[in-house]
This record gives structure tokens, sequence and C-alpha cells, in this order.
């Protein structure tokens, strides 16, 4: 085998959080997935992808449930362990779901604790205002958070839908507040989902010290998540604005998170004019 070969077998290093903040600060974009199982975990790490999300999407990509919010603790805890058998250098993200971070500060770090003895590197949980003094708690002591702005799927039934967030002016000074906020209490990630454009990159410049990750918030976040099967175009009905199929040209399934990987790094993905608001 040449030096080439062999060079391009080897494993890479584990990605680390410090890796992700040098990346961030030499403005290098961080791709991340979802993944709920070891094999798909495998591929997409073999694949490239800076960061993976064991998200509580899996509700409704795995169980066919219509949201998130029937998604247990235990179940997440399972699937994360599952995800870290198959992963081998991705940072692993695990969701604290529904009901497993709203009582209060005590539940959220034993939630957290469950999940980062399964093996996450870092917990994520959405909403702003109250969530800062929990973020606080948790990083303090010495766990990892992600925070998640805009919209916030496990409360979809206050929001009234799947709805974009931020369009008018107070609905975006809330969101940037809650973002300042977080960042403050020492969230050191924020996914930004379904928001225009213009306040990501608000938020973004707000914060300039946070790994800000997008998913239908245009290109001026640090990064882009996706969830995998939305863009291997497995799932289905009609799917959000935001998601690109990498399936579309073809090859196999390692080839389209390869091809994610790419169009993340080198900014072809999202496309403003098609995936943004």
């Amino acid at each position: 085998m040449s030096t080439a070969a062999s060079a391009s077998a080897a494993p890479r290093k584990p990605i680390t959080l410090h890796r992700l903040r040098e990346m961030h600060a030499q403005g290098e974009k961080i791709a991340m997935v979802t993944a709920y199982d070891a094999t798909f975990a495998r591929l997409v790490d073999e694949a490239g992808v800076d960061s993976i999300l064991v998200g509580d999407s899996l509700g409704m990509i795995v169980q066919g449930q219509s949201s998130t919010v029937p998604v247990t603790l235990d179940e997440m805890v399972y699937h994360t362990r599952c995800v870290v058998r198959g992963n081998r250098s991705a940072w692993v993200v695990g969701d604290l779901p529904f009901g497993s971070y709203q009582e209060n500060r005590e539940q959220a770090l034993r939630s957290s604790v469950a999940l980062m003895q399964a093996g996450a590197h870092m917990v994520k949980l959405e909403g702003g205002g109250w969530t800062a003094e929990t973020v606080r708690f948790l990083t303090e002591r010495g766990i990892p958070v992600c925070a998640h702005l805009g919209l916030t799927p496990q409360s979809v039934h206050a929001l009234g839908g799947y709805r974009i967030q931020g369009r008018d002016e107070a609905g975006s000074q809330t969101l940037r507040k809650h973002a300042r906020e977080l960042a403050d209490a020492g969230a050191a990630m924020m996914v930004l989902e379904l928001m225009p454009s213009a306040v990501a990159r608000d938020v973004q410049a707000d914060n300039p010290g946070v790994m800000t990750i997008g998913i239908g918030a245009g290109q001026g976040t640090a990064g882009q998540v996706l969830v995998l099967h939305d863009m291997l175009h497995v799932t289905r009905g009609k799917l959000p604005r935001f998601v690109r199929n990498f399936m579309a040209e073809g090859g196999s399934v390692e080839d389209a998170v390869r091809r994610y990987v790419a169009a993340v790094k080198d900014g072809a993905f999202p496309d403003e004019a098609v995936h943004a608001y």
C-alpha cells in the first residue's frame, strides 16, 4: 500500500471541543448530521462529519411519532449508546428530551449525567430565557452545552406549528437577547433553526465565540446540521425548504454524506436563494 493510501485510510484524530473552536476561529465551517444507531454513526463519521447529533428527532424518524414530545430520556440514552459504539472520532451531541430538564436545574443535571455517561460529549437543550440559568448550572459543573433557538420542536404546540421564528422586529430582538444570555451562561454551541438568515447572522455576530449551527437559518452560521434521513431523501412526505437531497447525484450513502460535508465546508450549502428564509 502506498504512503498516500495509508494516510487516507488512517483514522482521523477525535474531534474535541477545542478542535471545533479552532475550526470556528479559522473560519472553517462545521458539518453536523443526525444519527441514531451504530451503523449510520460509523458511516457518517468515516464520511468526515465533524459532529453527530443524537437528536430527539428520532421520535419522528425512527419511532413514527408526530412530534418529538413523546421521546423519553431512557430512549435518548439508549440511542446515544448505540451511536457512540459506532462512532470513532466525531463530536457527539445528545439531545435532552422534553420533560427531562424543565423542572429544575437538578433535574437537568441528572438527565445530562445520564447522557454523558452514555457517551455524549455535549448535551443540547431547547429554548431561551429561563434556560440560561440551567446552562450556567451545567457548564459550571463541567458539562458542555449546546443551546437551541428559533423553532424549538419540543414547543411545537405552543408555537402553533412548525413556523419560521423571528420574522418581525420584536421576535428577532428576543432571539438575539436570548442568544446573548445563553452565550454569557457558557453555551459553547447553539443550533439556530428556521429563522431569517439576517437574524442568524446577527446572532453569530453578537456572539463571535459561540459556534452557531444552522438548520434553515442561511449561510451566516458557523456550521450546518441536517437530519440524515432528510438529506438522503429517505423521509416520506414534503420536506422543508432548507433540505437538499444529497442522493440526487447518485452513488452510495457515504458518497452523499461526503458531498454534504464538502458543500458545507465550501459554502455551497445552504444556497441562500433556495434553502434560506
